[in-house]
């Protein structure tokens, strides 16, 4: 088995049950938000937009509605077997690891959104994903990368609750062990019982901005959530970084 296959994200990303715990997500709130971003930003209708760790495409999807090209990458295979029916001439999907660059120098501008980042063991793993997307983009193209806001997430943890969705009662566990926030999923279906859990590596804006100069990024606005007001530390929903590549 191959490391990626052992890794948390390769096995509960691509279980059935992941699209099922997740299936009442805000698309309301989803598109609102990249409608906003995509007024903020302005990107011209010739533009080459990537999508990284696209998950089942649903924003690659929304991006591309807007007459855009888009390119979605995802490690999970089936999550990109999902996504693969909505291609069409300007919507590409590929199984791709965000460790590892994808079409050097070709595209204009590149999101990571909805928390999907911070999954990895080691400083090293983060800054290889935001070096293979800078690697990505053409001198000048925009990286816009959503996080979750660590200070807020760790003093309003929702310790335990249980989620019935499909008839499957998912119980939801919630901690910080000091350096990720960790949700345990455990329920029974199909005669079996299941446990996963999510890792996700509780990253400070100075980090984030450590990777973005390594990686040759410079900031250009930070905001703290989906209506694209300003970034406060202590109370803001999200960290959402603007940066250009030089």
């Amino acid at each position: 088995m191959s490391e990626a296959k052992k890794e948390w994200f390769n096995e509960w990303f691509g279980s059935p049950f992941y699209h099922i715990l997740y299936k009442n997500r805000d698309e309301k709130e989803a598109q609102f938000f990249l409608s906003k971003l995509l007024s903020f930003l302005n990107i011209p209708k010739d533009a080459k937009l990537l999508d990284v760790a696209c998950g089942s495409g649903r924003h690659s999807i929304f991006l591309n509605k807007q007459d855009f090209e888009v390119d979605g990458i995802d490690i999970s295979e089936r999550n990109i077997e999902l996504a693969k029916s909505y291609e069409n001439e300007k919507l590409h999907f590929h199984v791709q690891d965000m460790r590892e660059s994808i079409k050097e120098n070709y595209f204009n501008y590149a999101f990571n959104l909805f928390t999907s980042f911070g999954f990895f063991k080691s400083e090293d793993e983060n800054q290889k994903c935001i070096n293979s997307i800078s690697d990505s983009l053409q001198s000048g193209g925009i990286f816009t990368l959503d996080f979750l806001n660590p200070y807020r997430v760790i003093h309003n943890l929702v310790k335990e609750e249980i989620k019935t969705i499909d008839g499957i009662d998912f119980h939801l566990k919630r901690n910080f062990d000091g350096e990720s926030i960790i949700k345990e999923i455990d329920f029974h279906a199909n005669g079996e019982n299941y446990h996963f859990e999510e890792r996700v590596k509780a990253i400070r804006r100075l980090s984030f901005l450590e990777y973005f100069r390594n990686a040759n990024f410079m900031l250009v606005q930070t905001f703290g959530d989906y209506e694209l007001n300003e970034y406060v530390p202590e109370t803001s929903e999200r960290m959402i970084f603007i940066v250009k590549k030089l």
